[in-house]
């Protein structure tokens, strides 16, 4: 390999072919995307749950088999369907040989999302330990591998097990490195697969999972408030649409693809919000602008799509024209909406007339916010040019580059910070924003303060979501404070400035908190870095009674070099999630409103005096 780095002999022994489980365990990330530690719901870990769940839901989708078990314990994740059962004299090929399947073209799957033959074989070339069982009417085969090599294959006759399929293993930490399962991640991706594919259970970990209402049950588990209207549920052949507008801003779409979620949305998503503006605008005769018609909109779309052409093989952006040859995906949304909304809303005067209202009332807004927008516009681009707050990366969401899902934009504050960060990230899919100061906040203002407002209106333009988050230009948007009261305060400003403005980037999962390590404990031979008080003491534990231990106050107290390890592959993030648990207004209207000698007597009754922290080992 050292040759290979070696351009002074670039001759024929340099180059070299790869098998397909050797280009697998190399490059992973062309296969499941990033790797990750299991912190996020993004990493290869859950990847590969879905790929093994896939083919037993397509299963499912062609009329076999109604219940699907998982389990996940010490780091095993375990498969089990009641489908027809993979072929046996198949079985190893099925999930060893790159390539293999039953889904190129023939009549046993329609319309299903394993359709490439990779799936399951990077599973399986991934994991340490890899078995795949499959069960057909009486008759069983057995085959196990390790890192993709086949180690034992076992036939039985007269077996009494259900027809199925049962595939188990263990992701390989040669390859991802130390990781855990979070199962919150797990939970929901399976009431994802129960709101598309009604009638199918899910048990997981014992805990059984069904859906009566499909999407429906889905926006509701969603809403972060009580919708102005009972939400409107729509289905006909291969589409099924769930429609709400709150009183908020933004947009927020769930769309699905063949059961896939395609978090980055694509052409069912683009063809779903031309049509509901183009329906709305046609059933009340009036030229509404779309944007008013769409603002404050949650919605969730999935179709079924013959032959579905993803933009990348992790399947989050659907690329595909056409639902099936013939039939456009445009008019096939276009039509059904044209139909079934119209339907609804002359059937639901009331309905109809909240939301009309509803769309007057953002149309006037809009309206009086527009003479400043101008300005705020050129004021941003005149700033962005300068580079004055805007470090930006060469690669973004929406580019069609393998790496735009690794696209990341970090918001902190003050000049030292921001340079921590901006002389450790990779610019190729890391940018930096810095905040001057504490911003505003935000709380009970209106939309106008956006454009007032310097710093805001600069993020605004930065992450260019003024018009449609379609155009986010970040996966992540990540906010990245001090670990103190000032850093925690700035980090409640801007989450507020998202959830008052912009919400629909946090219901679409692309807002983060980046957790910076608070202590550093070394010794002549090791170093750990700690984010709490049990792991410095844990690591004082290790290095000994000559540990140097370092409290970190800022981030601009962190050098480049060791900022460098905590922005990349071990990066901590937490995501910020809402539901319709969270009492969002009530929280903010508590914790960012006026109500200061509230907050103060909160703050006294709950305080806690702590034992005195100050251990031997930091004198």
């Amino acid at each position: 390999m050292a040759d290979l780095l070696n351009t002074n002999n670039y001759d024929d022994d340099a180059i070299v072919t790869l098998s397909p489980r050797e280009h697998i365990r190399l490059r992973p990330g062309m296969y499941i995307g990033k790797l990750g530690d299991g912190s996020q719901a993004d990493d290869g870990i859950y990847v590969l749950i879905k790929e093994v769940v896939d083919n037993s839901v397509d299963e499912f989708i062609m009329g076999a088999g109604r219940l699907i078990e998982i389990t996940i314990e010490d780091n095993v994740v375990s498969v089990r369907d009641y489908g027809r059962g993979i072929p046996l004299k198949s079985l190893a090929a099925a999930v060893s040989e790159m390539n293999t399947g039953g889904k190129y073209g023939g009549s046993a799957f329609k319309k299903t999302v394993g359709l490439n033959g990779v799936g399951v074989k990077a599973v399986n070339m991934l994991s340490s330990e890899f078995t795949a069982r499959s069960v057909r009417d009486g008759e069983a085969r057995t085959v196990t591998f390790a890192q993709g090599l086949e180690q034992s294959d076992k036939w039985e006759s007269g077996v009494q097990e259900k027809n199925g399929t049962f595939i188990s293993f263990r992701v390989d930490e040669a390859v991802f490195g130390t990781y855990n399962y979070n199962m919150e991640y797990v939970e929901q991706m399976v009431k994802n697969y129960t709101y598309l594919n009604l009638g199918l259970t899910f048990r997981l970990n014992g805990q059984s999972y069904v859906s009566k209402n499909g999407l429906l049950d889905l926006l509701n588990e969603n809403l972060a408030e009580e919708p102005l209207y009972p939400p409107i549920h729509l289905s006909g052949n291969d589409i099924e649409v769930a429609i709400a507008h709150g009183t908020g801003y933004g947009e927020s779409y769930f769309s699905f693809v063949n059961g896939q979620y395609t978090s980055q949305g694509g052409t069912h998503q683009a063809a779903f919000r031309e049509a509901i503006a183009k329906t709305i605008k046609e059933f009340y005769h009036k030229d509404y602008d779309p944007s008013d018609i769409r603002t404050s909109l949650i919605a969730a779309i999935s179709v079924r799509v013959t032959d579905p052409v993803f933009e990348s093989q992790t399947k989050i952006k659907l690329g595909s024209k056409e639902v099936e040859p013939g039939v456009s995906m445009r008019n096939f949304v276009g039509d059904f909406l044209a139909k079934h909304l119209d339907d609804y809303l002359h059937k639901h005067a009331e309905t109809a007339q909240i939301l009309q209202k509803k769309i007057v009332e953002n149309e006037k807004e809009r309206k009086a916010i527009s003479g400043i927008q101008k300005k705020a516009r050129e004021t941003a681009k005149k700033v962005s040019l300068n580079n004055r707050k805007l470090r930006d990366c060469k690669i973004h969401r929406t580019d069609r580059n393998e790496l735009a899902e690794q696209s990341m934009i970090f918001i902190t504050e003050g000049n030292s910070a921001s340079g921590s960060i901006t002389k450790s990230r990779d610019p190729r899919t890391q940018a930096v924003f810095s905040l001057r100061g504490k911003p505003l906040n935000c709380f009970g203002l209106t939309k106008k303060v956006v454009y007032e407002n310097e710093e805001f209106n600069l993020l605004q333009a930065a992450l260019n979501i003024e018009e449609d988050m379609e155009n986010l230009r970040y996966e992540k948007v990540i906010i990245a404070t001090d670990a103190d009261v000032d850093g925690m305060h700035i980090r409640l400003l801007l989450t507020t400035f998202f959830l008052q403005f912009f919400p629909d980037v946090i219901r679409s999962g692309h807002l983060y908190i980046l957790q910076t390590p608070l202590f550093r404990v070394r010794n002549k031979k090791e170093t750990h870095y700690c984010y709490s008080e049990e792991e410095r003491q844990r690591a004082v534990a290790r290095c000994g009674a000559n540990a140097e231990i370092t409290r970190f106050k800022g981030l601009g107290e962190i050098s480049p070099d060791e900022f460098r390890g905590f922005i990349g592959e071990s990066m901590r993030l937490d995501k910020v999630r809402i539901t319709k648990d969270d009492p969002i207004h009530d929280l903010l209207e508590f914790y960012m409103g006026k109500n200061t000698y509230e907050r103060q007597g909160f703050i006294i009754d709950n305080l806690r005096i702590e034992e005195d922290l100050v251990q031997e080992d930091f004198i």
